[in-house]
């Protein structure tokens, strides 16, 4: 338990979308158990969406968290990869220009999720 696995959604030089597996170190406090080191936050934003719709080609509005409360998703890449998400993961979505990526649902239900904005 010594890292917090993350996804990181990007856009390279080329102003294609691409993933990117990285973890967030953790650190033993004791009793209340393992942290990461603290993180400059801007808003915290609680969504839920209809999953019978599915995201064309888009841009993340600003760097931010995305943590999947309940329901699935896939994301498809500007080079056409394609990755499935389930409820428990987070990604960090940082495509803010170049091509942006796809966002598909998975289930037919309504999905609830997390969004948190960094500084």
């Amino acid at each position: 338990m010594d890292a917090f696995a993350i996804t990181r959604v990007y856009a390279d030089e080329n102003g294609d979308s691409r993933f990117e597996d990285f973890s967030r170190p953790l650190n033993s406090e004791g009793e209340i158990g393992f942290l990461s080191d603290p993180e400059a936050v801007v808003d915290i934003i609680f969504r839920k969406v209809v999953s019978t719709y599915d995201y064309d080609f888009h841009n993340a509005p600003a760097r931010q968290y995305l943590f999947l409360l309940d329901g699935g998703i896939e994301i498809e890449t500007s080079l056409g990869e394609k990755r499935r998400f389930e409820t428990g993961e987070v990604l960090l979505l940082e495509d803010t220009t170049g091509k942006g990526h796809k966002t598909r649902n998975l289930e037919p239900a309504v999905r609830s999720s997390v969004f948190v904005t960094l500084k």
